[in-house]
């Protein structure tokens, strides 16, 4: 049979091989002579002897360097720390070997637990099936190939590639065990995660947190766009027997886009600052300059402007634009979504199982998720445009992923294998045989480099794609994201790269055979032999899978040192000008990616269970790979770590569906060698598996998945025909508004951070208000205030304007910790901010530089925490340290006091909390008095403890 470049050949008539013969050749069989025991071995010599080296340097590093390998341990509060650790090598390892699951799930969360126990399942299902494979698969192909002469590789021997006939059943017994290992171990697991589930139910935090009693409710017509419509909606659709509390969304308008605008002026500002005064006492010449904003209309995007003086108006301006849209939200504008809060867990779920399939009156109900999970631009979206939306993600992902198969074949092809290219391109292979020592090092650095440098960038890409999808929380979209990324490596790292090839090679027998033999389309097919080279291609190709997994191995130490970690942080403190705000942002403990670690995970359990029948020896390598992270991931669950956005072990239904289609496809590639290789009665043995595996999906979803999903499904049902419940609700004490209040309201706005050493130089460089009050100097209403700033105490206010914040918020060198500003909503939230760092009542007795307050054990902030209104203090929102207030500004507590006047002295009774003047509830609305008890309440909040911090905090219970 003429292979695909002598077809090439006789088509442009040429006898010697050009560089389309030799691209071609290469391309039609792209691992031909890349394999060989040899390979296997100095693999698994490589990972194995840089992963000791790895994790030594780990080791005599991790005590000296607690900012990089215990950030955690550092920030969390006393209930969330894990066990301390001593300076020894090893002290490490003996904490994560007697941690059980239990008090992981109490120190670390739900979704880490679940985390560590689908790679503890991986674990262990591998080495289960490692048994069988390695025990029946190898010796039966070891038998029936090595009759074809003892001088192939032990990697072929061990593959089906030569064996025929009745030995096929051996494929069959074990497809059928591997399918049944991996129902049984899916099965307890899912026992094991509705246990978890159910006592996260139970326990305290979620028992006490508003989300779990609350109902998003979305798509509301017109004519429901109220409280009381929305009460109406869910009572009248599932009468529950207790009265629903109900906000409905406010139009924040261009709220957001203009809040986004000027934190990214703010950190554009810093950046400039910090390069700029990197040396106060040599600075360069020339001020930095920068292009105006393409969104600010006041100058051409061509021009360049003074950076600083630019940047400061910029912020001013778009301070004074947020503080304006701030005084016109009000209750007229209502949006199509709300929310919808029960006394009790109970009744919440109820609700939620009993409309899971309706939609009354057109809206989608649901439990809603926590305040910060929320994706507020998504929430308004029509069903219409929220399905245009999905429909155009796929799409792009439908093209990225087609668009990614030439450069992945290529890659395959060229980049692991310099020699190829230097075939088709002779001048290139010139360089190669004139430097190879460089070109060897380049070879061994390109490919795994671009490749881990994709795997970086798809999560982002994907993540942004499922933003615009429509999705109306962040563990919603993270769920999308795997389930992309999956698909994405499934189709173009697994099902291209190891078949095209032969798809390349079977495609060009067709074209010859229907070309030069004037056979018909279909005979030319049957005679191609698909079967039989797909079962050939996957043999050889099984070997590169077994080298690159045990690769992984280094991976996975390489993770644990955290080396990107370090190296960036080293070279980006010397050789860079960082801003006090990244300094204080890079020793905050980072958070866990899970959609990226779960994709690779699913991955690697999907090539293994592939190639589990074909290249046995897979297994062991999986399993070792497993019983490795398994043990090294805890270490960074628990130390370095945190969950930005705790779903309580939502991902489990989304890895419980990929592994089961991971063996549906491993039973796809077993029938296909026993089509090839089999007789017919083996194939319809085949047959009932995927059957098999559907039945058993339909088992668990029936048993578990309300389980898992909901609290309860029936309790605290009424009467129908029972007297109907009132609608006017009573806001009295009702956090609702405020708490599920978009965060653009009540958002602090960030103040420009420069370094302290630089304070005595700032009357030098800062000449936008120097000395003189600007417009917006005294805004009632806004969150900081760019005030003049003093010539004799630089960085200050000028003490001829209105008392206020300064025009920057200087940080000295032993602050730039994220210590002093974990509580903050401007660093916190992005690292997990209101799950584990300190709050009062759990203070931690570690702190920086040994500093703390009275009573207290967490570390003083830079900033004072209190401001005084009237003469008396009034405490500040705990998400706010760091900032100081104007006597005139009105947080959202007291947000619909702002057109008069803060409450004083006189307003409270002697021994009882604050009402209002009116003797009213008028003043808690959307914004209002989250933080105010009401009146008669039996415990009354003492005058000077901190009012209740409007962000969520899921480890603070219900008040």
């Amino acid at each position: 049979m003429i292979d695909s470049v002598e077809l090439v050949r006789m088509l442009v008539g040429r006898e010697q091989l050009s560089g389309a013969d030799q691209f071609l050749k290469l391309v039609s069989d792209p691992f031909k002579g890349q394999f060989s025991e040899n390979a296997f071995w100095s693999a698994l010599g490589t990972s194995i002897g840089f992963t000791v080296i790895i994790n030594l340097l780990f080791c005599i590093l991790r005590p000296y360097n607690a900012v990089v390998y215990a950030p955690r341990l550092k920030h969390a509060d006393e209930k969330h720390a894990p066990p301390e650790l001593s300076k020894g090598l090893f002290a490490w390892v003996n904490p994560i070997i007697k941690t059980r699951e239990p008090y992981f799930v109490d120190k670390v969360g739900l979704d880490a637990a679940v985390f560590l126990r689908f790679t503890r399942m991986c674990r262990n299902l591998f080495f289960t099936m490692s048994i069988i494979g390695c025990a029946v698969m190898i010796p039966v192909n070891v038998k029936k190939s090595i009759r074809y002469g003892s001088n192939l590789s032990a990697f072929v021997l061990m593959t089906p590639q030569n064996v025929f006939g009745p030995a096929i059943w051996a494929h069959v017994v074990c497809a059928w065990s591997f399918d049944i290992i991996v129902m049984i171990f899916l099965w307890w697991n899912y026992r094991a995660v509705v246990r978890l589930r159910r006592g996260y139910f139970e326990s305290p935090e979620y028992q006490n947190s508003l989300h779990a009693r609350t109902l998003l409710v979305t798509d509301i017509p017109n004519a429901s766009r109220t409280d009381d419509g929305i009460a109406q909606i869910v009572e009248h659709a599932k009468p529950t027997g207790t009265l629903a509390r109900c906000a409905v969304g406010r139009n924040v308008k261009v709220l957001p886009e203009l809040i986004s605008q000027y934190e990214e002026a703010v950190r554009r500002l810093e950046s400039y600052l910090a390069k700029y005064l990197k040396d106060p006492d040599r600075l360069p010449a020339q001020r930095p300059l920068c292009r105006p904003s393409k969104k600010d209309r006041s100058y051409t995007s061509s021009q360049k402007v003074d950076a600083i003086n630019y940047l400061t108006g910029r912020i001013r301006e778009l301070e004074q634009e947020i503080k304006e849209v701030r005084e016109t939200i009000d209750m007229r504008n209502p949006m199509p979504y709300g929310f919808a809060s029960y006394e009790a867990i109970s009744g919440a779920h109820t609700a939620a199982y009993a409309l899971r399939k309706k939609h009354p009156k057109g809206t989608t109900i649901r439990l809603a998720p926590r305040p910060n999970e929320l994706i507020w631009d998504n929430l308004p979206l029509s069903k219409g445009a929220r399905k245009w939306k999905a429909a155009m993600g796929v799409l792009w992902v439908a093209l990225l992923t087609i668009v990614w198969i030439a450069p992945n074949a290529l890659i395959a092809v060229f980049l692991a294998n310099l020699s190829n290219l230097g075939l088709v391109w002779p001048d290139f292979q010139t360089q190669l045989n004139a430097h190879p020592k460089y070109w060897a090092a380049v070879q061994g650095i390109a490919s795994p480099a671009i490749t881990s440098l994709v795997y970086l960038v798809l999560p982002i890409i994907f993540r942004r794609l499922a933003m615009r999808a429509g999705d109306v929380s962040k563990t919603s979209r993270e769920h999308h994201v795997i389930h992309r990324l999956y698909a994405f490596f499934v189709f173009n790292n697994l099902i291209v790269f190891s078949l095209f090839g032969c798809i390349w090679g079977f495609v060009t027998s067709v074209i010859q055979l229907t070309r030069d033999q004037h056979k018909d389309l279909w005979s030319s097919i049957k005679n191609s032999d698909l079967g039989v080279k797909l079962t050939i291609t996957l043999c050889t190709v099984s070997q590169f899978w077994v080298t690159w997994l045990l690769q992984r191995n280094l991976g996975a130490a390489v993770d644990l040192a955290q080396v990107v970690n370090l190296v960036w942080s080293w070279f980006a403190r010397h050789f860079l000008a960082p801003t006090p705000r990244q300094l204080i942002e890079w020793t905050a403990p980072p958070p866990f990616d899970y959609a990226s670690y779960y994709n690779y995970f699913l991955f690697y359990a999907t090539v293994a269970l592939c190639f589990a029948t074909l290249q046995p020896i897979v297994l062991p390598v999986t399993a070792l790979y497993f019983a490795m992270d398994s043990w090294l991931k805890k270490y960074l669950l628990m130390y370095v770590f945190v969950t930005k956005t705790e779903s309580g072990g939502g991902y489990w239904r989304l890895v419980f569906n990929r592994m089961l289609f991971a063996t549906l496809l491993a039973n796809v590639l077993v029938g296909l060698v026993v089509w090839a290789r089999g007789s017919l009665t083996m194939c319809f043995c085949i047959i009932p598996l995927p059957f098999v595996l559907g039945a058993f999906k339909i088992y668990c979803n029936t048993a578990f998945d309300d389980k898992i999903r909901y609290y309860t499904k029936g309790a605290g049902l009424r009467d129908p025909e029972g007297p109907p419940l009132p609608v006017k609700l009573s806001t009295r004490n009702d956090k609702l508004g405020t708490r599920f209040g978009h965060p653009a309201l009540f958002k602090p706005l960030i103040v420009p951070m420069v370094h302290a050493k630089a304070q005595r130089v700032l009357t030098q460089i800062y000449k936008g208000r120097l000395g003189s009050a600007g417009p917006g100097a005294g805004s009632e209403f806004s969150d900081i205030q760019l005030d003049p700033m003093s010539k004799s105490h630089p960085g200050k206010a000028s003490h001829g304007s209105p008392p206020g914040p300064t025009p920057f918020e200087m940080v000295p060198e032993h602050h730039l910790d994220f210590s002093y500003y974990k509580n903050r909503g401007d660093f916190g939230d992005e690292h997990g901010a209101g799950d584990i760092y300190s709050r009062p009542g759990t203070p931690r007795s570690y702190t920086p530089n040994g500093g703390s307050t009275p009573g207290s054990s967490r570390p003083s902030s830079p900033a004072p925490i209190t401001y005084t209104s009237g003469g008396r203090p009034i405490p500040q929102r705990l998400d706010n340290i760091g900032h100081t207030y104007p006597p005139n500004y009105h947080q959202p507590g007291y947000r619909s006091e702002s057109p008069h006047r803060a409450p004083s002295d006189s307003d409270l009774p002697a021994a009882g909390p604050y009402t209002h003047p009116n003797g009213s509830d008028s003043h808690i609305g959307l914004l209002g008095a989250a933080g105010l008890p009401a009146r008669g309440s039996a415990s009354p909040r003492p005058i000077g403890e901190p009012l209740e911090d409007t962000s969520y905090d899921f480890s603070r219970g219900r008040r």
